[in-house]
Formats: structure tokens, sequence, C-alpha cells
């Protein structure tokens, strides 16, 4: 028997031995994760802000101060020591955050995690992002080697913090998933401003749009589809003169659409990915500066997508959110101005269908000819496995991103993709010259080099000026080009020139005190350029503008209660309609309970409140059996937008698309009310019985989750954050307010800050989600903006860079 328990015992001995030491595919092997010399239990250490480093490259020493959030304040005496100083800063607290999202968009998360993220690696090529950052690249070494010479800097920083760490020292994730840093490079930046173009200027509705009109006909698609919505409050104020721009429109040719349908589409960027912007001039501000806000609606992830910093030299000085990865600052201010973005969710990009002369798709059908393709091998390398080798054709539109050879496609034809992303543009160049820019001529420079994504540009500065431009590259595009696939053989379907930037819209001193945007569409049906609805933000918008035209001047604390605003606008515009028309005969005791409380709701999606998580499950259910018969397999549809779905209950109540296609009954509006408040009803009973209260806090259950998915003790849970994707503090499940900042154009600025995450990249620092209680309840940080490098006020620690 001793012998027997010996050999057990040797035999679950190796078997762990065994396990900690051997890598299963992906996974890496747990010994070498849990090492006590090189494993999670070295990244425990705190973040080392003090002494003197040695950076390669240096011309002279450069001070960097923290303060007590772990903000940098790095004060160089040159641009180029500058931009070093802030790669090695940013890498030496978000280093793996950084290359991570360069590997995502260009492709390579294969590289990393294996098999499984193939058929996203294979999307991202498809789609051009190495097409768009080689053209980005190209353009700077044309026409901007001082931007170049910047971005290389920048990487030598980044590099110097690479070299000087040891394995032990790599962040945890490397240690996870068991690879290890590689050298930052000028492509890496243009990959990660490619991944930014992507996320916000990456939507479109082309193939589902001409689905939709080959399923309605044309008079029951405008209705569904219309340009504009009858509610439109624009970016750019009604009434707006543009008798200015003379330049013509494209002739809308003679050509009929094709009216084809694909399987499927790529995935898409978030939908809500957008934001809120606005500035009030000196006469709306409480005491004669103008004041600015802005705050970015993205996903909420840990590492946050922001890093704050203060970067400055002899001549400059900036303060605000940076992108890890990229030089200057995005969204912040300096001692004269103060910027930032939102989407401007402009359609730039169109798809063409192809016509191949035969099956080796060397040539496609071009103005009644055969034009040449071109080739590009796309070599995806695979954790554990051989090289994936994807052949992508691209034609004069751009990459043939579906075709017969695309996994799950069954077309034989091929559909390329026409995109500004891929057009090279210098977007690095406006964000360093806003960040030195003084007055609004130097704004409205520094904007000229931008391309994509489109964004709305707000600007306030100390000496009074507010304004905003809609800007990036359009197409000047004929009535209904790009709604639809086009003809790709036809060239009258090319885009046949841009707008000029100097006619895009804008808002310099209106007479009304304030600029704003929140995503909504950027002009009125007088704009001369052709401008259609492709998703358009209707409600945020609204409470913003209706907020302002409420009161004559306005304080900080306003400014703080609007970004923080939970009034549900589209809430207010249905539930009336709803309670009004539903039939509450039927209901038991229990629904009539639920119905009533909902019936006292004032629209504010608190946290405390159950009736916003009443409204939220009910919209779930009522939305997508509205618009059943949308729900073709193996065809890329588009549900309408919820504020003509609403328009359509309103006005349509008993309309042919109210009813339920696998039902025998000609439904109306009434009854979809009452089918889905029953299974809500049912629904939310049998919660309350397994979970407790649903009120908001609890049901919504706001979490910011780590990049890699599936890693809960790297994330936060449950926050006590009310508002939804349509109220102005759009904080929904895991996507909202990723950065809110309020800049009072004094002299110098002073400002409010707050993000939901931490200066950190390291989950074993206080440092790495230390701002979220905070976001959640609606607090900010002071921004601690330095004027004197010599100043100890507020400062934690020094650290010095010498050459």
């Amino acid at each position: 028997m001793k012998y027997l328990k010996f050999l057990v015992s040797l035999t679950l001995l190796i078997a762990i031995f065994y396990t900690l030491n051997t890598r299963f595919g992906s996974i890496p092997a747990i010994g070498e994760f849990l090492n006590p010399a090189q494993g999670i239990w070295q990244n425990e250490n705190t973040e080392s802000i003090t002494g003197n480093v040695q950076i390669n490259g240096l011309s002279d020493k450069v001070t960097v101060h923290y303060d007590e959030n772990l903000v940098p304040h790095i004060f160089a005496q040159n641009n180029t020591d500058l931009y070093k100083a802030q790669g090695y800063i940013t890498a030496k607290h978000r280093f793996w955050q950084m290359e991570f999202q360069t590997h995502a968009a260009a492709g390579r998360l294969s590289e990393i995690i294996g098999e499984k993220a193939l058929d996203y690696d294979r999307m991202q090529r498809r789609k051009g992002m190495g097409f768009g950052a080689e053209n980005a690249i190209k353009k700077m070494e044309e026409e901007d080697p001082e931007i170049i010479a910047f971005v290389e800097a920048y990487s030598e920083g980044v590099n110097s913090y690479i070299q000087s760490l040891k394995p032990k020292d790599y962040p945890v994730e490397y240690k996870l998933l068991g690879y290890k840093p590689e050298p930052w490079s000028l492509d890496k930046t243009a990959y990660l401003l490619m991944y930014m173009t992507d996320m916000l200027c990456g939507r479109e509705s082309d193939l589902e749009y001409t689905n939709a009109l080959r399923l309605l006909g044309e008079e029951r698609f405008n209705l569904l589809y219309p340009d504009f919505f009858d509610v439109n409050d624009p970016v750019i104020p009604k009434a707006t003169d543009w008798s200015y721009i003379e330049t013509l429109i494209t002739e809308t040719p003679l050509s009929d659409l094709p009216l084809d349908s694909i399987v499927e589409t790529m995935e898409k960027p978030d939908p809500d990915n957008g934001s809120n912007n606005w500035a009030v001039s000196g006469e709306k501000s409480y005491s004669g500066n103008p004041i600015l806000a802005n705050d970015p609606h993205l996903g909420l992830n840990l590492p946050s997508i922001w890093f704050v910093m203060q970067l400055a030299t002899p001549e400059h000085n900036a303060y605000g959110a940076t992108l890890p990865g990229a030089l200057g600052i995005v969204s912040g201010f300096n001692t004269d101005i103060a910027w930032g973005e939102t989407n401007a969710t402009r359609d730039v990009k169109d798809w063409y269908k192809i016509e191949f002369k035969d099956t080796s798709r060397t040539q496609y059908k071009y103005d009644n000819a055969w034009k040449n393709t071109t080739l590009r091998i796309e070599e995806i390398k695979i954790k554990g496995e051989e090289t994936y080798l994807d052949s992508v054709i691209y034609t004069h539109h751009g990459p043939v991103s579906y075709d017969h050879t695309f996994k799950g496609n069954g077309q034989k034809e091929g559909y390329a993709m026409k995109w500004i992303g891929h057009i090279g543009g210098n977007n690095q160049r406006t964000l360093i010259d806003l960040n030195t820019s003084n007055n609004y001529d130097d704004y409205l420079k520094a904007l000229q080099h931008w391309v994509a994504p489109a964004q709305n540009f707000v600007f306030a500065s100390t000496n009074g000026d507010i304004a905003l431009w809609i800007q990036g590259l359009f197409a000047n595009k004929w009535q209904g080009q790009g709604k639809f696939l086009m003809d790709g053989s036809n060239p009258e379907n090319d885009w046949q020139s841009f707008i000029p930037k100097s006619n895009n819209a804008f808002s310099k001193n209106p007479e009304r005190g304030f600029v704003s945007s929140a995503n909504q569409h950027p002009v009125d049906a007088t704009y001369p350029f052709y401008v259609f609805n492709d998703g358009y933000e209707t409600y945020r918008n609204r409470v913003i503008n209706d907020f302002f035209n409420s009161k004559e001047t306005f304080t900080i604390q306003d400014f703080k209660d609007l970004q923080n605003n939970n009034y549900n606008l589209k809430a207010s515009e249905l539930l009336p309609t709803m309670f009004e028309n539903m039939d509450t005969s039927s209901l038991t005791q229990v629904e009539l309970d639920i119905l009533n409380i909902i019936k006292a709701w004032d629209f504010n999606s608190d946290i405390d409140q159950i009736e916003p998580s009443i409204w939220d499950l009910w919209w779930k259910k009522l939305y997508p059996i509205t618009w059943d018969e949308f729900d073709i397999e193996n065809t890329a549809l588009l549900d309408p937008y919820t504020y003509q779905t609403i328009f359509m209950f309103k006005n349509y109540p008993e309309h042919e698309v109210m009813d339920i296609l696998e039902t025998p009954k000609k439904e109306t509006a009434k009854d979809l009310f009452l089918i889905t408040f029953k299974e809500l009803a049912k629904e939310l009973t049998e919660w309350k019985e397994e979970h407790g209260d649903y009120n908001w806090q609890a049901y919504k259950a706001t979490y910011v989750g780590h990049l890699l998915q599936g890693l809960p003790a790297f994330s936060r849970f449950n926050l006590p954050i009310g508002g939804d994707r349509n109220t102005v503090n759009a904080a929904a499940e895991n996507h909202g307010p990723s950065w809110r900042m309020i800049v009072e154009m004094t002299s110098p600025p002073t400002a409010l800050g707050i993000y939901p995450g931490g200066q950190s990249g390291n989950p074993g620092s206080k440092y790495y989600d230390n701002f979220i209680d905070r976001w959640a309840v609606g607090d900010y940080f002071e921004a601690l903006f330095i004027q004197d490098q010599k100043s100890t006020e507020g400062i934690i620690s020094t650290q010095t860079l010498t050459p």
C-alpha cells in the first residue's frame, strides 16, 4: 500500500510540474505566470516616479512632475525632446495597451491569442487598415518631414522604455498571454490613428439600405429612412446663410442604382460611439469668460482609452487627454485656447459592385473596358499554427472586402470599399498644431490637415471667441450618392471631387451665444451639399440645446449638471402614447402594479429608480418585434432608426409594419405595446426573484471591463451611475462618457476633468482605477495646470530625464 501511495503522489507531482510549465494552445504556462521572480507578483510594484533616468537621444534634460493623480507634467526645452519624453512616459504607464490596440488595428491578434482571432484579423486586413496607415505615412513623409521627425522621436522614447524592461518587468498581460513586447515604430502610431478612424467613421449602411429598398419599395423605404427627421435640431443652427458657397454641386447621373443583396456584412463599430461638446460665450457665462466642455462616448475599458498629461516647452503649454500611442493632447487646452471633439457621423464610406472578367480576378469592368486589379497578400501569423495567407484584390475604388473567398459569403461578385480613411491624411499635424495654437485663426489653420474621422471640433479662447467646425475631407456627392450599393463599372458613380474645406459647415460666435454638438445631423436641408441621415443622434442634442436656450447665463455647476444629466427625452416622447393606447383590461394585478410605477416616472434615469429598468426592457422588446420583417437570414438589413420608429408608433399605428409576421392576427401598435409589456412584466418579476430589487443601478449594471474580455479581476462592476445611451450622461452597460472635461477660459485657463479609469495600466497599482468611483457619481478632479516648471505646489514627486 505504501508503494501505491508513493506512486500516486509521484504521478500527481509530475502532473503538477508538467501543467505549471507547459503552454496549452494560447494559454501561457501557469508556472511562468506565477513565478515569484518574473511572474505576476512582480507587477505589484508601484510606479517609479522619482530620480534620474537616461534617455538616448535627448538634447537637454526634461523635467517630469507628478501630481496626486499620477498625471505627468512634462517640461522640455524643445519639441523633439518633448515628444520623446511623451513617448517614454506614456509607455511607462500604458505600454501593453498601446501595443495591443495597434495589434488589433493591424489585424495581428492571431499572433497573440491564436486562431480564434483569425476572422477578426481578416476583417481588419480586408477593410484596408494597413493600406490606410501606409498612405498616411506616405503623406507625412512627402509633405511634413517635421511631423515624421516628431513621431520618430516619440517612437525612440517608447523604445527607451522597452529596452529598460526585463521579463520580470513586463506588464501582467504579456505574462498572462505568454508573449513579449516588440519595438515601437512609426507604423504603430499610424495604426493607432487608423484604429480611431475606423472606430469613428467606419459606420455606413449602403448594403443594408440597398436590401431594404429592394424589400420595401421606394415609397415605404423613404417613409422609414428619411434623409431628415422632422425634429432635426442640427449642429449648425437652422437658417444659416450658405450664400457664400459658390462650389458647384455634383450633378446626379441618369443611370439607375443596382438592387443587389449581400449575405453578410463586416462587424461595424458601436453605433453609440459619439460624444457631447459645447461652449458658451462670455455673454452667457457667469464670469464673462467663455466655458467649453467635452465628453467623448466610447467603450468603457481598463486601461482607459485616455491618458492625461501636461506637455510644455518654453514656447507652448498644453494639458488634457492624450491617446496612448499618438503625439500631443487630443481633447484639452493650452494657455490661450481650449478644444474638444465629437463624432460627426458623416457617410465617408461607399460600396461598389465589381464585375470581374474571369475567375482570376486580375481585371474588372470599368468604363466599358477591362481595368487591371492589384493583389495584396496578407500574411496573418497565428500563434501555434501555420501562417494564413489571404489574397485581397484592390481596385481604383479600394479593397474588394467581400468576394467569393471571404468566409461565410456566397457571392460570386466582388464588393469594393471606397473609404476616406484610405486617403493619406496628416491628423497628427492637426493635433500638434492645436496644442500650440494661440487664437481662432491658428485653430482654423490646424484643422485644415484633418481628413478622417469627421469630427465636430469645438473651440473657445481667452480672447472671447467660440466656434465649432465640422471638419474632415468630404466627397462632393450627387444627390443620393453613397446611400446604396453602386455599379463599380460606371465612372459617374466615382467620387468626382471633394468639398473645399472652406465650405465645411461651421459656426463662429453665433448670436445665440453657444455652440454645441451631440452627433446629430450637422445641418438642415438648406446646406447645398448632399448630407443624408445615416443614424444621427436625435435626443441628447435637443436636451443640450434646450438647456442653453433656457436661461441667460451659466456656471461651472451648470456644466457639471448637464454632463451628468439623466433626463430620458426618448422615453418622455413615447411612453405617454403607449399609456394612452394600450388596452389594460387583461393585465394582472402584478402587471398593473408595474404599469402604475412607470406611469409615475419623471423620466430621469437615476440609479435608485426602478422605472428606467421597466422602460429599458420594454423598449428592448418592443423595437425588434416591430421590425420582425427585417429579420431575414443571410441578408444584411438595418432596422429603421429609433426616432423614426417612434414616429411610426405615433403617426402610423396601424401601418402594415406593425404586424407580427408569424401570427395570423393583423397586429397594430396598440397590440405590440400590450404584448411586450406582458413579456417585460414576466421577465422583471423573475429577475427580482433571483436578484432582488431591479433599481436602475442593479439592473443596468454598468461596468468598466479590461481590454481582454474575461478578466473580471482586472475589471470593475455594478457602478452607481445613471443615464442610458440616449441621455446626455450616456452611460450604458459598458459604454459611455470616456472623458469629461470642463474648461473656463480664464488667463490661464482653469479646468476640471475625470474619466472611468486611472493613469496606470498596471492592475496592481492604486492608480489603475482610482477615478472610477468619482466619475460614476459625477465628481471631477481639478486640473493642475503648471505655469512654472520650478513650482512644487501640488507635486508629489519629480523625475528627471537626462541625455
